[in-house]
């Protein structure tokens, strides 16, 4: 096996990434960078993106930080890794190319996947695990290249900083046209594998995009984006807390079951409005992608975008009155209403495009980061303390569900859902635990 860095500048000419603007004055310094290749010949030639990632709002990269308090070499170890797992994810080492007049797909170039190495002067404690605020810069911590003539174009960018307590981060950047957030963890888990010395992934790439639904409805028209002007937020809800919302939920619901994405975006809507809305009359929208192989039997090593937008729809003032188990039924019910929709959706039977989007302040998205694999990788060290997306657009009203920093037990919201006006209403509100 063998890897290849292509680059234009040398390890000692690299561009050393800018002090971070906080007090304490961490800098981090981009040792060397450039293009990982396929550790081994690789098939050439065209593949279609699935319906999803031609989609316009997918063209896009989705940017995350998985943090880790031990790694020896780890760059070098996962760099080796990663040249090795793009023989069997060869596309990801190519470009997405729109020739005119034809819909974008993946050339398989080989060109490789962009890689950083760094070092930060400072210890992860000394950062406070880049927890909010936080005290390094996005630019130091997530790779960039000049060398890219459009980044919408690339697929991955990976970036592994080393700190000086021995713990890293990796930045990783991929692109939603390629893969969701499964497909993503997909990758990422078979870099993990190889770099844990297995002699190739567990789970076998499936590309299969010819095989999934392709209706020819046309993708709705890009929405207005609006300027928000929203707040973080960032609440760890305790196992034992959920434990008793659901409990609540069974004696209401005559035994049946609800999920702790259910309960928590339950409670977090209700906050959010009773924080925002005295007007009972307001429209006002929740929506999140559920993941839709269980519905259309796709393949377990499939890593292409599976999922389908679930709309909940009342008044502000139905959802201010209604305690939080009562919510969980709207949410459960538009789930149920999912499987239909979704098949639906593949026999092209709906009339407007029911992945179309509104973005404005009556509308909160969510996303649901527990379950995607991120939290298992392992690249020989154990896994990470935690892992989580950036949420610093203002542009939509947005809460994600990730698994708590170790050791808390529990879930954590990552919200950017409401503006200062309405922040320590909502913040007072969601941390209610009772």
């Amino acid at each position: 096996m063998r890897y290849i860095i292509t680059t234009n500048r040398t390890p000692s000419q690299a561009k050393p990434a800018p002090t971070s603007g906080c007090s304490m004055g961490f800098t981090v310094t981009k040792i060397s960078e450039g293009y990982v290749r396929p550790a081994e010949p690789t098939p050439p030639g065209s593949l279609t993106l699935d319906w999803i990632g031609r989609y316009p709002t997918h063209r896009g990269l989705v940017d995350s930080l998985h943090i880790f308090r031990y790694g020896k070499d780890p760059a070098g170890v996962i760099r080796k890794a990663l040249a090795r797992a793009l023989v069997h994810y060869y596309p990801i080492a190519g470009r997405i190319v729109q020739p005119e007049g034809c819909e974008p797909r993946i050339e398989c170039t080989g060109d490789g996947v962009w890689f950083v190495a760094a070092s930060a002067d400072c210890s992860l404690a000394d950062v406070n695990y880049l927890e909010r605020p936080m005290m390094l810069g996005q630019n130091d911590i997530l790779p960039y290249t000049e060398l890219e003539t459009s980044p919408a174009n690339t697929l991955v960018m990976i970036q592994v900083t080393e700190f000086t307590c021995g713990g890293f981060v990796m930045g990783l950047r991929t692109n939603h046209a390629f893969a969701d957030g499964l497909g993503s963890a997909q990758v990422i888990s078979a870099i993990g594998d190889l770099a844990r010395g297995l002699p190739e992934p567990i789970v076998k790439p499936v590309w299969n995009r010819d095989s999934y639904p392709n209706p020819k409805i046309k993708p709705a028209p890009l929405p207005d984006l609006p300027k928000l002007a929203l707040e973080y937020s960032a609440v760890d809800f305790p196992t034992h807390y959920l434990n008793q919302l659901k409990k609540q939920y069974k004696v209401h619901s005559n035994g049946k079951w609800c999920s702790t994405f259910d309960i928590i975006i339950a409670k977090v809507w209700q906050c959010r409005n009773r924080a925002i809305y005295s007007d009972p009359d307001v429209n006002i929208r929740l929506c999140f992608f559920a993941s839709t192989r269980h519905i259309l039997k796709i393949d377990k090593g499939y890593c292409g975008n599976s999922i389908f937008p679930v709309k909940v729809l009342a008044t502000s003032g139905k959802i201010n009155t209604s305690s939080v188990v009562e919510i969980v039924d709207l949410i459960k019910e538009a789930k149920d209403q999912m499987a239909t929709d979704v098949q639906k959706w593949a026999n092209d039977e709906f009339e407007v495009d029911p992945f179309s989007m509104t973005f404005n302040y009556e509308t909160i998205y969510i996303s649901d980061w527990t379950k995607l694999g991120f939290s298992e990788v392992d690249y020989g060290w154990g896994v990470p303390v935690y892992c989580g997306p950036f949420t610093n657009n203002d542009y939509i009203a947005s809460c994600i569900l990730l698994k708590a920093p170790a050791p808390f037990e529990g879930t954590r919201l990552v919200a950017r859902c409401v503006s200062k006006e309405h922040i320590d209403a909502f913040n007072k509100r969601v941390n209610q635990f009772d």
